[in-house]
């Protein structure tokens, strides 16, 4: 038996049916809950042993580079727009006889060359914004220039579980993201797990702690209130209890992306499906003196992400996850003055994952022939990377009315 198979390190049958990741404080938000709380955890347990299928997305913000980090050195255009920051050949990790990944990149290297991850080249939307918080939005809910309250992942969750089920959706981020915003679940917002926990003054922690069972509640707000209440203080408890039992050899670098904490979760056998990660503070915004810096960046990410996999070969789980990895642009293609490069559109995606079956998807824009403003132009709407996730990944058939639209899916997954 699988260790996801059963909710372990210590619980009992009664925190189990006590138990929800739906906290409150830290991830504070106005979303409906399970009507009743008990029979919806268990539709969680069921749901993750029947399927037991989990995406991950990690969100690279500030618009990564995409022609740095998966380098056309084979194009002379390339280095005609980029005379200092053009990584030259050989410097290049070298996966084929046109593109190299960026020097940092090793654990990317051998994940590609594994056949455990798949490159999309080409991935934007039309009439694209140059504004991070406007770009960012479109992606997180997969609407460009439609202004939808709800991010895409929230809707994939009210989709997939209508009945929204505790521990569902899990983002790990400071402040939840409008990506996972729904209009059925709340999702798990965390940071620290040592510091998840509802907020409080000292003298009202102990009568927070202390959420009486009342038995039967006819009324449905006061039912959703203790509901909530009670949930809160078993995410946190939860939260902390999955991070001190977690112990792994796996080196994540200097920076894990909150992987790490994925992989506590997942340790733990929480029923979640849908995981939400980012790097968060605009980081891939590298308009000056940019190849140092972003050489640094993509190490990080890279040691981050190929950790992650082997941790997740470690505890049984590689066959049950994809990742799929974005950034709400890419950059212009020619350098500026300051040695960097200023807000783009079409950038690159990837998926990575044991089921994945590697190489490159979609196709390449031209460097000779750019857009306005001297940019890619897309070849690659983003959302179809999603259906293929929604889709492909998921198993689930609603995502062109999710997406507003039938996008298609790439062959990605064996």
């Amino acid at each position: 038996m699988k260790k996801h198979d059963l909710f372990r390190k210590s619980l009992n049958r009664r925190q189990l049916l006590n138990m929800g990741l739906t906290g409150m404080g830290a991830m504070a938000s106005t979303l409906a809950a399970p009507s009743a709380f008990s029979q919806a955890v268990n539709a969680a347990a069921a749901q993750a042993t029947a399927n037991g299928k989990v995406l991950v997305v990690l969100e690279l913000s500030g618009g990564n580079d995409g022609l740095n980090t998966v380098v056309p050195y084979g194009n002379d255009a390339y280095y005609q727009h980029r005379p200092n920051i053009g990584i030259e050949k050989d410097e290049l990790r070298i996966i084929d006889d046109h593109f190299g990944f960026n020097p940092g990149m090793a654990g990317f290297e051998r994940l590609y060359k594994d056949g455990n991850m798949a490159i999309v080249h080409g991935c934007g939307y039309e009439n694209p914004s140059y504004s991070h918080f406007t770009s960012m939005a479109y992606w997180h809910t997969a609407s460009p220039n439609s202004g939808d309250e709800y991010g895409w992942v929230g809707k994939l969750a009210d989709s997939m579980a209508p009945d929204a089920p505790a521990n569902y959706l899990v983002n790990i981020a400071a402040k939840q993201s409008l990506a996972v915003r729904s209009s059925k679940h709340v999702p798990v917002v965390f940071d620290d797990p040592n510091r998840f926990m509802r907020e409080a003054f000292a003298s009202e922690k102990e009568a927070l702690e202390m959420i009486a069972d009342i038995g039967q509640v006819e009324n449905p707000s006061r039912r959703f209130l203790l509901d909530i209440a009670r949930s809160a203080n078993d995410a946190s408890a939860l939260v902390r209890e999955a991070w001190n039992n977690y112990n792994s050899p796996m080196d994540y670098g200097v920076n894990n992306l909150d992987l790490r904490k994925v992989a506590a979760l997942l340790d733990a056998g929480m029923p979640t499906s849908l995981y939400y990660v980012g790097y968060r503070n605009n980081a891939f915004d590298t308009h000056v003196f940019q190849n140092n810096l972003h050489r640094r960046l993509l190490t990080y990410t890279s040691d981050a992400i190929s950790a992650f996999m082997q941790d997740l070969e470690r505890i049984g789980r590689a066959d049950d996850v994809a990742l799929m990895i974005f950034s709400e642009f890419g950059r212009r293609v020619p350098e500026n003055v300051s040695l960097g490069t200023d807000h783009g559109a079409a950038n690159t995606m990837f998926i990575v994952g044991s089921q994945v079956k590697g190489g490159h998807y979609g196709e390449l824009p031209s460097l000779t022939k750019l857009t306005e403003g001297d940019n890619l132009e897309y070849t690659t709407d983003f959302r179809k990377v999603y259906q293929t996730m929604i889709q492909g990944w998921l198993g689930h058939g609603n995502a062109p009315q999710l997406l507003g639209g039938d996008f298609g899916t790439f062959d990605v997954f064996g």
